[in-house]
């Protein structure tokens, strides 16, 4: 009996012992291990050359336009173009009745030549006086009046020469010319009808078409801030590259010949508080016509250490400006607030809010907040070279 009782107190030993070990054990294995740091896709911020162009509309004008007024008066005969046509300069386009016209040239050169008729006698007289005078057989005062109708007639021959060249011209006036080349449109008047000497209402008008202007209007907000960056050296103008435009169509097509810019107003519209910049463009098809809208994209400059980063890296906080998240040195998540200037394809300028050796969140901001510890990654877009690509815009605008 004695040997059980040591027997089964060992064994009830070794049972506690047993459950205690298990015990522990079950706490171990019910003791959660720590998650891993959420992974993040990150970008580095390196310089960039960036061409920075800004989108403006802009309307299309004629590049030389003439009105056609009739300089004489009189009855059109005939018109003599077609309405719509490519007309050269010099070309007849109305024929008025010349026959009055006609009529007064013929008069002025008789009364012409009547007076060149009589100049020879009267010179004549007035030397034979003067020879005359000095044998006293003729007075002074004859003398005089033969010199005075010698002058007289001379001048009555200017008069007339003078007559008939004004005669001519109005002969000439009854061919109403174009005074340029362009396209013709349509003709207010027609065969028969009477017309009056620069009548306010023109009898046509001629476009000139190839090269045409295109006019943009710039904001001054625009131009002081374009100014604002060259002179804090934001932005490199190259001059030749500065007065080229390029245009698209109102229906988004791409012209394919680029503009020059001709001249900037120096006068601001005080309804729309904008300048006008003049663009020249070649429109040897005839594509642009007069009045069209259109939308003109120039260049303002180079930014040489442009910022620039996805735009699915940047969210908006509660009352709408621009936020990035980067991971620092310790691999923590930090919070910036960013001053966008303009969306550039698929990405932002930044103005302000970002260095170069930042690392960007650009995958994986959902999973993340401030203060947080991730592991990075980069993005496979990422330049492992460290080169800088060249970026160009089409579209601009200030944010």
């Amino acid at each position: 009996m004695q040997f059980n009782i040591k027997h089964i107190s060992r064994t009830l030993f070794l049972l506690t012992v047993l459950s205690g070990s298990l015990l522990i054990g079950g706490c171990d294995r019910q003791k959660p291990p720590s998650p891993p740091p959420p992974e993040v896709a990150v970008m580095t911020v390196q310089p960039k050359q960036a061409v920075l162009t800004t989108e403006l509309p802009g309307r299309t004008s004629a590049y030389l336009v003439a009105e056609i007024r009739p300089q004489v008066n009189g009855l059109i005969q005939k018109r003599l173009f077609t309405e719509g046509s490519d007309v050269q300069a010099g070309q007849v386009l109305y024929q008025i009745d010349s026959s009055p016209f006609q009529v007064v040239l013929n008069n002025t050169k008789a009364a012409l030549n009547r007076a060149e008729a009589s100049l020879p006698s009267i010179r004549s007289r007035a030397e034979r006086y003067k020879e005359l005078l000095a044998d006293k057989a003729v007075s002074q005062q004859d003398l005089d009046d033969a010199v005075s109708a010698m002058n007289q007639s001379e001048a009555d021959i200017q008069y007339w020469k003078a007559m008939v060249e004004t005669a001519h011209i109005n002969l000439g006036y009854t061919s109403v010319t174009a005074p340029i080349s362009g396209r013709i449109g349509k003709s207010n008047v027609t065969d028969g009808a009477l017309v009056t000497a620069y009548q306010p209402m023109a009898l046509s008008t001629i476009q000139q078409l190839d090269p045409i202007y295109v006019d943009v209007p710039q904001s001054t907000t625009e131009l002081l801030r374009l100014n604002r960056h060259l002179k804090d050296g934001r932005l490199n103008q190259n001059e030749s590259s500065q007065k080229k435009a390029k245009l698209f169509l109102e229906d988004g097509t791409a012209y394919p010949i680029e503009g020059t810019l001709q001249f900037r107003d120096v006068t601001v519209d005080p309804t729309t508080g904008s300048v006008i910049m003049r663009i020249v463009f070649p429109n040897p098809q005839g594509v642009l016509l007069p009045g069209m809208f259109t939308r003109v994209v120039v260049e303002e400059g180079v930014n040489e250490q442009a910022v620039l980063i996805p735009q699915q890296a940047v969210s908006r906080d509660l009352k709408g400006n621009p936020i990035a998240l980067i991971v620092d040195a310790e691999l923590k998540v930090q919070q910036r607030m960013l001053t966008l200037d303009r969306a550039i394809g698929n990405e932002w300028l930044v103005s302000s809010g970002l260095i170069f050796g930042d690392r960007v969140i650009v995958e994986g901001r959902q999973k993340v907040r401030p203060g947080s510890i991730v592991k990075v990654v980069l993005l496979d877009t990422e330049p492992k070279d460290g080169a800088k690509p060249a970026v160009q815009s089409r579209t601009g605008g200030g944010m």
